[in-house]
């Protein structure tokens, strides 16, 4: 059984109804409770769980010691591309969009690495636009193997693909894999994804499973908040995290909570998720997936994410920047989104040790 189907279970769910129901004692209990239910976890995404994000983040902070201990993992992104061929109004890739488009060559990709590298980064993410032709997978398969010199862990935000082309990749040094379904609500999401092979939704939805498929060491996923009612996503991103978790024991799973950035376009999102509800996002989460990572991106402001450690966030992003040729070029291609929190690596890890937590550069090694 895939994954849609159980979203199929829950896609005429009255979640208000379900939410009315839910006691200030009923909350209580599942907070205590060992091992969550999926209905559980739903009920701490309630408004009235909402009251006790202190019960909850003590219990977060406990699983959170347990499963990783006072550690923070780092990582940057490195943007190879920015072509696309998907009309997506949220984004500033949108083929529509007037933006300078650019794609490194190997030797551009060498000088970001090592300009990344000199920061002790050894962990790292490469993303490009959702274009076959100009980012393929036998480009991409380049420059891992450029970037293989440098890292000890390539993980990769690209488009979708099939279960062949994640163990090619998985072949030429690739260990993790992040995707996002962006939105899961099926409605919306063709809404918002106007043209394009981004369209598909099942191929996409389906596409974390076929990494595990193909022995991926680690698959983070998530919804970008913003896009519809929060408690939904929420709930829909835990319960494929914990589908995969079930599934591919073998897999690290991690989860992720982007919220909507500013970026080129006029698109405003409907939904508003304030820093509260997405702390309760995060603790709901944790108490639902203890074994699972969490990561805070850069998309949220620096005194936000500090206020965040120890609370159940595991990786973090340092040194970013959403564009192609951002860390070594002065003439830079059209970004993404708008970043947060600008901090360089040194501040990141200064940070993290005066939280009492150790920054985490390297955490493994592909033999």
């Amino acid at each position: 059984m895939g994954f849609y189907e159980k979203y199929l279970e829950y896609k005429a769910f009255n979640y208000e109804k379900y939410f009315e129901r839910i006691s200030d004692e009923a909350v209580l209990r599942i907070i205590s409770k060992d091992v969550l239910e999926e209905l559980d976890f739903l009920a701490l995404l309630s408004e009235r769980a909402g009251r006790f994000l202190e019960q909850m983040a003590v219990r977060s902070r406990q699983l959170t010691l347990q499963h990783f201990g006072r550690v923070i993992f780092l990582y940057t992104p490195l943007y190879l591309a920015n072509y696309c061929v998907n009309q997506c109004v949220y984004c500033g890739f949108n083929v529509t969009n007037d933006i300078s488009r650019k794609k490194l060559t190997l030797e551009e990709v060498e000088r970001e690495a090592k300009a990344i590298s000199s920061t002790g980064l050894r962990h790292i993410l490469v993303l490009t636009g959702e274009s076959r032709r100009e980012s393929s997978v036998d480009y991409i398969k380049q420059c891992v193997e450029v970037l293989r010199k440098y890292f000890c862990s390539i993980a990769i935000e690209v488009y979708p693909l099939d279960t062949e082309e994640y163990a090619e990749l998985i072949e030429a040094g690739v260990d993790g894999l992040t995707l996002y379904q962006e939105v899961y609500n099926e409605d919306t999401y063709s809404e918002i994804h106007l043209k394009g092979p981004k369209r598909d939704y099942l191929y996409r939805l389906d596409a974390p499973e076929r990494a595990c498929k193909a022995s991926m060491r680690s698959v983070n996923i998530g919804a970008l908040l913003g896009l519809e009612d929060w408690r939904k996503e929420a709930f829909m991103t835990g319960l494929h995290g914990k589908y995969l978790q079930n599934e591919y024991p073998d897999t690290e799973i991690s989860v992720s909570m982007p919220r909507m950035r500013p970026h080129v376009g006029q698109f405003q999102p409907k939904y508003e998720v304030s820093d509260r509800q997405l702390v309760q996002i995060m603790l709901a989460m944790r108490l639902f997936m203890p074994r699972a990572g969490i990561t805070i991106s850069t998309r949220e402001r620096a005194e936000f994410r500090d206020n965040l450690i120890g609370l159940g966030v595991t990786r973090m992003s340092a040194g970013s920047t959403t564009v192609v040729g951002g860390y070594t070029q002065e003439e830079k291609s059209g970004g993404q989104f708008d970043i947060s929190d600008g901090r360089s690596v040194e501040e990141m890890k200064r940070m993290i040790y005066g939280k009492g937590y150790q920054p985490v550069f390297k955490d493994w090694q592909a033999i």
